[in-house]
Parts: C-alpha cells; structure tokens; sequence
C-alpha cells in the first residue's frame, strides 16, 4: 500500500539519574540477579522529586524539529501520550506547545498507557489524510517513578521515566507509514491500573496506605500482552501486505524482556532483528517505543528503505501495532 504519512525524525530525553538493580537492594527485599532473570532490566533512569515531565517532553520533541529542519511554527498539531502529565489539566500537549513556541498547533493529550505513542501515532497518520495537517509531533512521556509504591518489589523495580517523539510529514515515495492498527479490552481494565481519579479520589488515608500507586496482577498482564501483541503484529503485517521476514527490524514495547523474546519467536524473527533496549531503561511506559526507535535511527539500526515494526501492549487493556517503511 502507499503510505501517506511518514516519520522525519524523532528525539528522546531521560533524566540523568540512574537507580540500578544493586541500588534497588538497599530499599526493597530484591536482588539484581532476581530482576533480571525475570525481566531483564539492570537498570532505568529516575526523575528528581519536583522535576517537570513537560521538560522531558519538549526536549524529547525539540531534538525531533532540530533534526527534521522543521520550525515549531511549521507544527500543526501536538498528540501527547501520557499518564503521568504535570497536572490533571490542562493537557501535557499544550504544556509543550507553549515551551517549543509551537503556537500555531492544536494540541491534546491521549491515556492508553504503555500503548500512547502509537496510538497517537494512529491518530496523527488518520488525521493527517483527513484534516489535512502537514506536520504533527508525535510525543510519548512518563515519569511513573511518581506513581510507584517503592515497597513493593513487584513493581518497583519494572519502571523508568523518559520521553519521545517523532515529527511527521508528508509520505516521500513509497517511504512512510505503511500499516497502523490498535484494539482495547477494557473487561480486563483491573489487572493494571492506578486510583486516584473520580472514583477513588486522592485523599491522605489513600497516601498513606500506598494505594496510590500502580496495582498489578504480573502473571496475568504478561499472558494477555504476548497474546495481545502476537494480535496486534499479525494485523498490521496483514495490513501493510508484508511477511513477517520481509522486516528489517522490530521493535516491541520495553517492558519485559521475556514478553520481547516472545514476540521475536512467534514471528520466526532472528534475536538480531529485535530492538531491546530494557536493559538500560526498564519500562518507560508509552515512551518506551519512540525511545528505542530514536536509538535505533541514531545508531543506523534503521536505513533508508528497511521495513520496521513497532508493536506495544499497555493498561486498558491496550494493544496497536504500525509497519513503517523509513
């Protein structure tokens, strides 16, 4: 299929702080040959009590207009995804709009959790053929560190904070977006979540239990993600006419390294074709892709004319799936 949008360039940006595994042991009942045995992660990048994830974001999306030669100006609409924006309202979007001086945008944030960036970047690839926007930021950012119950060894030692971002313009050729895809089930919306919102509003007896906090039934969430991923590849292949070895390069959301290798065999997909990056960042939520994309096109992982598949899984439950051709 020809595609109508395409990547120009991405950025990402992480605190500079590091909490490794050997860290982790001075404050929780865990060990570094625990968590990565289970995981993979050895370490992930925390923000400083007070920091603004807004911060993180506009860096993230600046590195993207620096290298695709675009103007802030030039931006016609800024998707955020995020759970963890500043403040409850207004959106993240519009936080970084005002900091890039992208005044000209629309702006909104979107909540699907770890499957944010592309989910955003469904949306922004539609709107692009319909509204007839030329140059959107695609941005996906959290700092879960600020929803973490660090008692809890079953959580805490999965999550990182950073940011991405991609900017995309006008197909070139037979470059660009090729598939897109997502589907949700929110039957099973208990087995990741975190309170705090209309139901169970924030309320000191909810602080001090640490119940405000991210909640998770582990064994469950790693059953339905590779399930659910496995879906969401296999659609968007389908979608973009492509074989699953016709792909140069996938790039699986960083949550669990397991949940990874997974994916990879399912699809016949040799080690050396599969981006991970957990090791160094743990779980960054919806940031975790455009994170490890931007590293990829860096690092010239991904040339002109490769085929790349992105595919996630996150709270809602959320999946999505996108075959680009850089």
């Amino acid at each position: 299929m020809n595609p109508f949008s395409r990547i120009l360039a991405s950025g990402h940006a992480v605190p500079p702080r590091i909490l490794t595994n050997a860290d982790l042991e001075k404050i929780v009942d865990t060990s570094d040959s625990w968590i990565v045995e289970r995981t993979g992660i050895r370490q992930r990048h925390i923000a400083e009590p007070g920091s603004a994830l807004s911060d993180l974001a506009m860096d993230a999306a600046q590195q993207a207009l620096d290298k695709a030669g675009i103007s802030a100006e030039d931006v016609d609409l800024i998707i955020a995804g995020t759970v963890t924006a500043d403040m409850k309202f207004p959106s993240l979007a519009c936080l970084v709009q005002e900091k890039l001086g992208a005044n000209n945008a629309a702006a909104f944030d979107l909540s699907a959790a770890c499957s944010g960036f592309l989910y955003g970047l469904h949306i922004a690839n539609s709107l692009m053929q319909t509204a007839g926007y030329k140059h959107v930021l695609v941005i996906a950012a959290e700092m879960l560190s600020s929803m973490i119950n660090w008692q809890d060894r079953n959580t805490c030692v999965l999550f990182g904070d950073g940011a991405g971002a991609v900017v995309l313009g006008p197909a070139d050729d037979n470059r660009g977006i090729l598939s897109t895809y997502m589907k949700s089930d929110g039957r099973h919306h208990g087995l990741l979540y975190n309170p705090g919102g209309s139901q169970r509003p924030l309320t000191h007896e909810l602080i001090d239990s640490n119940e405000a906090t991210i909640h998770m039934e582990g064994r469950e969430v790693f059953r339905h993600a590779v399930v659910s991923m496995t879906d969401a590849l296999h659609e968007a292949l389908k979608l973009a006419q492509i074989a699953p070895e016709a792909l140069t390069l996938l790039i699986p959301h960083q949550a669990n390294v397991r949940i990874i290798e997974a994916i990879g065999k399912r699809f016949k997909i040799a080690p050396e074709k599969v981006y991970v990056n957990v090791d160094r960042f743990g779980n960054t939520s919806a940031a975790s892709i455009p994170i490890a994309l931007d590293e990829a096109l860096s690092t010239g992982h991904i040339q002109p004319g490769d085929v790349v598949g992105l595919v996630t899984f996150g709270a809602g439950l959320t999946w999505s799936s996108s075959i680009i051709r850089f």
